[in-house]
């Protein structure tokens, strides 16, 4: 079975070098959501009766995919798919929140400053120049992370809802959602955390 990979550190630095940020997020995904079916596969039971020769002698349509024993595929799910999206959804968090906090070190916001002094003291006469109106300010990076960000969890929605269309197909259908599947784990973990600390 594949081991999750490991939270990054979280610092305002990593956010901010958003391909780092995506990097992560890529590798993450590659590991457990883009290789679901073989990590699925794995789980599977090799069969008990020995290979029928006779099997290969009719054509016939494909044999759907055999089902995953409820205890294998809730094993997988508790112990890599929930704390992967787990740990991606808590680097999407903290990230957002830098990207809505103040950044007093942006090395930019000088530059910017300047751009907008300039831009207040040109004259503007559309008549001369039909142009001559436009400005473009640059973005402060806080604005281009919560845009990378917003892009991120809706690639992470797309992600998970394609995961767990293929788990519910090879472990048994189930009316639960990715996100309500999701939060009973992490409700189950800190039901665990809790006993653990008391004890």
């Amino acid at each position: 079975m594949a081991n999750p990979p490991s939270s990054p550190e979280l610092s305002p630095k990593f956010c901010f070098s958003t391909a780092a940020l995506r990097d992560f997020l890529r590798v993450s995904r590659s590991s457990v959501d883009d290789t679901i079916t073989q990590h699925l596969n794995a789980l599977v039971v090799p069969s008990r009766v020995g290979f029928d020769p006779s099997s290969t002698s009719l054509r016939g349509a494909r044999p759907p995919s055999r089902q995953i024993d409820s205890t294998s595929c809730q094993s997988f799910q508790d112990k890599v798919l929930f704390p992967a999206w787990q740990t991606r959804s808590h680097v999407l968090s903290y990230c957002a929140l830098v990207a809505t906090s103040p950044d007093p070190d942006d090395p930019e916001a000088a530059i910017r400053e300047s751009e907008n002094e300039k831009n207040r003291e040109r004259v503007v006469d559309e008549r001369l120049d039909p142009y001559s109106a436009r400005y473009f300010p640059r973005e402060p990076r806080t604005e281009q992370l919560a845009s990378a960000i917003r892009m991120e969890q809706g690639i992470e929605n797309i992600v998970r809802r394609r995961t767990w269309d293929i788990v519910k197909g090879r472990c048994g259908e189930s009316a639960v959602t990715w996100e309500e599947a999701l939060a009973d784990w992490r409700k189950k973990q800190e039901v665990r955390q809790k006993s653990a600390v008391s004890k």
